[in-house]
């Protein structure tokens, strides 16, 4: 048996092999070592080898799947080892074989989800970096598969930034990368890193797996013709699943290229300072997600994040998705929609389970639900013809009333977990299993006469017939009476207190019982496994079925959350810019325990940046963050908490907000934001919002404000829509010197040498930053505070004696940052007025004009 272990786990030396034995999966050596600490399970031994015990440790495989979730978490991956030979029929160890390999990224088993979330394996290609080649002149390809649902994709992006943003935005479960690519740094101590050989990503072979895969002759059709890296990576990502699952995946059938253009692309620093669907802490709580996830099926929760995770572009199909909640909120369907969806349940990876043909009873059981349910949606559907999105929902959500009859018919009401033990199948289904069935229960009948029988017979009036899975049927009896047994009672198993015999009649009954009831159960699993052939014929069409209902979802619990939530529908735009009038931040909105203070925004085709000064704590950071997230709404289809938005074209967004140190990285807290900011200036453009708080701060004053002032300048130049919160009064200066720059101030009062916060944006620079006043609201000692109180008023009496050259303070006083002189203004300076003759005077004058 240790050399069929032995022999196996070579094969598999990377994972953990839950090698089956009996009742348990156990693991040896080294794996059972890891598995003990990791599962806090016994460490025992058996056997020896060379000498030396060998360590052993198991689980139950009828549990496995919590010890599995448990190791899988971890970022560990498993083989599953089954016997699949007969035990009564071997010579031997019984023949045993690898059925899959569970991994972070290939997970389709329910108890091993997380129902909310996709569960990405993704793969990376890229060019090869030539020596001194800076890392964003690279092309990268990447690939994702989820086998839980069958989506499979891919999409190119040039650089690493992009790269980095783009995997944050998939979060893969898993990532496999070629042996030789060299990763940005950081990302090789991914912890589901997967180094595969370079040849599985060749170019020609993956073509040939992916044509195979979606049985086409080539990718034109998938607009993939012009993608080098991303079919590497896709053909690798389908070389790793069908390995680890040890079979076909048919619910694999369809290949979506993604464009990076299409949709509004938010960065890596971006999309975690907005909390879309993971907050700063790296939970889901009080997200956009959170708030806006009243989805009542789990496949509509995970396509939301996704919507929310790529706004489109496409301001067609952003406009028929709004015209779709503009009809459910119209006719105020969202609660009977939501009934009828929560019974039709996550059908998307119930389907992926029927592929794989890893689909349980239950899992049926829920089919033949949705399918119930199905017509009453289509009938829903079919009173709105409008032009919207639903229009196309309603070609896939169909009825599928054969399935429905046929598992209607087959599946019990409530069925049992596995169809292991069988009664899976109903009465009436089928003549042949209701035939075996009878004889195996009607067994009790017959032993309870044939007991009743012998007791007459013998006189014995303690005699027993009984049962047990080893020995088979038997006649029991009292050891004390065993000798007055007739002749005809052949001995099976003496007990201390006890006799066991058998008979002719009850040898005949028990092959014929046991037989039957062996021969039912395999009838059951043979109805099963035809009832998931069935569903197989019809997959491509149920998987369109699945999409359609997630989406249904996902536009139903847009429109409920518009009418709970008061949001109003937004008004796209060709012209540029963006109107806000009382706008309001979605989450903090929904946590504040006071009412939220809404406020106005105006970026039109001149007025393109903010300056947004006031307090600490005043609010900055809230408005500039409510209105990124407006404007993320609005390209996802969905309302927006707002009375009124009108808005233009958006390509990206950019979000600056906060800092920590990259330790890890070694980067210092001003490193990451200087990086931050240099990527908003490299590739913002004229239609992209930029976020900027707080530039600066993480250096000298003179420094910092240096970097602020000139950022924005370079931002005003790029044109971006930018609000630019900062503490530097003096950047107020910036909109007398240009049209696009705009002050707005957050306000706040003094109150009983407190401050009172109004959280309201108004027009022009903030009086005073009020620093002390927050300080001694987060409890700095008192004596801390006059101390400080008594050096500003030092400070501020020195900048008031300063010469005006070097005056910083005041917003007027901006001289180091004011234009250059004019070249005609220096030379006029120059000149020697009173050593001039007055020819020469006009000649100077005449010169000077010229120059002018």
């Amino acid at each position: 048996m240790m050399a069929q272990y032995l022999k196996i786990k070579r094969e598999h030396r990377d994972v953990l092999l839950f090698y089956r034995m009996g009742d348990f999966y156990e693991l040896f050596y080294d794996d059972a070592k890891k598995a003990a600490q990791l599962l806090d399970i016994t460490l025992t031994q058996r056997g020896a080898s060379n000498g030396a015990p060998i360590p052993m440790a198991g689980v139950p495989y009828h549990s496995a799947e919590a010890y599995l979730a448990r190791l899988v978490r971890l970022g560990e991956s498993v083989a599953i080892c089954e016997q699949i030979g007969d035990p009564a029929t071997s010579k031997g160890p019984v023949e045993r074989q690898v059925v899959r390999i569970v991994t972070p990224g290939t997970l389709h088993d329910e108890a091993l989800l997380d129902a909310s979330r996709d569960n990405l394996l993704v793969a990376l290609s890229a060019t090869p970096l030539k020596p001194g080649e800076p890392g964003e002149s690279r092309r990268w390809g990447l690939a994702w598969i989820e086998l839980a649902s069958g989506r499979f994709g891919a999409l190119e992006v040039e650089g690493e930034v992009e790269m980095l943003a783009e995997l944050q935005r998939l979060a893969p479960a898993e990532l496999l990368v070629p042996d030789s690519l060299a990763l940005p740094e950081g990302l090789d101590k991914y912890r589901g890193l997967r180094r595969q050989s370079d040849w599985l990503f060749d170019h020609d072979t993956a073509m040939r797996l992916i044509c195979d895969q979606l049985k086409v002759q080539d990718l034109q059709g998938f607009g993939a013709a012009h993608l080098d890296h991303g079919v590497r990576a896709a053909g690798a990502l389908l070389d790793y699943a069908r390995d680890t699952q040890r079979g076909a995946l048919p619910h694999v059938n369809k290949f979506t290229v993604e464009r990076r253009d299409d949709a509004v692309v938010i960065d890596a620093a971006s999309r975690r300072n907005l909390e879309i669907d993971i907050n700063l802490g790296g939970s889901g709580e009080n997200t956009l997600a959170a708030v806006l996830d009243t989805t009542a099926t789990p496949m509509g929760g995970r396509l939301l994040r996704r919507w929310l995770n790529r706004p489109l572009r496409d301001r067609a199909a952003v406009e028929a998705r709004q015209a779709a909640v503009a009809l459910l909120l119209e006719r105020e369907a969202m609660a009977e929609f939501a009934a009828s969806l929560k019974r039709v349940g996550d059908v998307e990876r119930i389907l992926a389970r029927v592929a794989l043909r890893s689909a349980r009873p239950r899992d049926l059981a829920r089919l033949r639900d949705a399918f119930v349910e199905l017509p009453t949606l289509a009938a829903m559907l079919a009173e709105f013809d409008s032009g919207s999105v639903l229009d196309e929902l309603r070609v896939d959500i169909v009825a599928y009333p054969e399935l429905e009859r046929t598992l209607t018919d087959a599946i019990i009401d409530n069925p049992p977990a596995v169809i292991r033990d069988g009664g899976v199948i109903k009465q009436g289904f089928d003549a042949e299993l209701d035939e075996l069935r009878g004889l195996s229960e009607h067994a009790g009948d017959y032993l309870i006469e044939l007991e009743g029988r012998e007791k007459a017979r013998t006189g014995l009036s303690n005699l027993k017939v009984g049962y047990n899975r080893v020995h088979g049927y038997f006649i029991e009896i009292p050891r004390a009476q065993a000798r007055q047994a007739p002749a005809d009672y052949i001995r099976r198993q003496t007990l201390k207190n006890a006799e066991r015999f058998i008979i002719p009649e009850l040898k005949q009954f028990e092959d014929k019982a046991l037989s039957a009831k062996a021969r039912a159960l395999a009838r059951e699993k043979l109805l099963y496994e035809s009832l998931i052939d069935a569903l197989n014929v019809e997959l491509s069409a149920l998987s369109a079925s699945a999409a359609a209902l997630a989406a249904l979802d996902v536009l139903n619990a847009f429109a409920e959350r518009a009418l709970s939530l008061d949001f109003s529908r937004p008004l796209l735009r060709e012209a540029p810019g963006i109107e806000v009038l009382e706008g309001r931040h979605p989450v903090v909105e929904q946590v504040s325990e006071h009412p939220f203070v809404p406020n106005d925004l105006v970026f039109d085709d001149r007025h393109r940046m903010c300056v947004i000064t006031g307090p600490n704590m005043g609010g900055k950071s809230t408005y500039m963050r409510q209105n990124a997230l407006i404007a993320l709404l609005c390209y996802t289809g969905s309302f927006v908490p707002a009375k009124r938005v009108e808005i233009g074209p958006i390509d990206r967004i950019f979000t600056r907000i906060g800092s920590s140190d990259d330790l890890a990285g070694g980067r210092s807290t001003f490193m990451v934001e200087m990086t931050e900011t240099a990527n908003i200036l490299h590739n913002a453009t004229a239609e992209s919002l930029v976020l900027m708080d707080e530039i600066g701060r993480g250096t000298s004053t003179f420094d910092g404000l240096s970097l602020a002032w000139a950022s924005a300048e370079e931002l005003a130049r790029l044109r971006a829509f930018t609000l630019f919160a900062t503490h530097y009064f003096e950047l107020t200066a910036l909109a007398e010197q240009l049209d696009e720059v705009d002050n707005l101030h957050l306000t706040a009062a003094e109150h009983d040498d407190g401050i009172v916060f109004m959280h309201r944006v108004e027009q022009g620079p903030a009086s005073q930053s009020y620093g002390l006043q927050v300080a001694q609201l987060a409890g700095v000692p008192r004596r801390v505070i006059e101390r400080a109180r008594e050096k500003l008023t030092t400070l501020e009496a020195q900048e008031v004696d300063r010469p005006r050259s070097h005056d910083l303070s005041a917003p007027q006083q901006a001289d180091l940052f004011s234009a250059p002189p004019h070249p005609v203004v220096e030379a006029l300076a120059e000149l020697d007025i009173d050593g001039l003759s007055p020819r020469q005077a006009l000649d100077a004058l005449y010169a000077l004009r010229e120059r002018l």
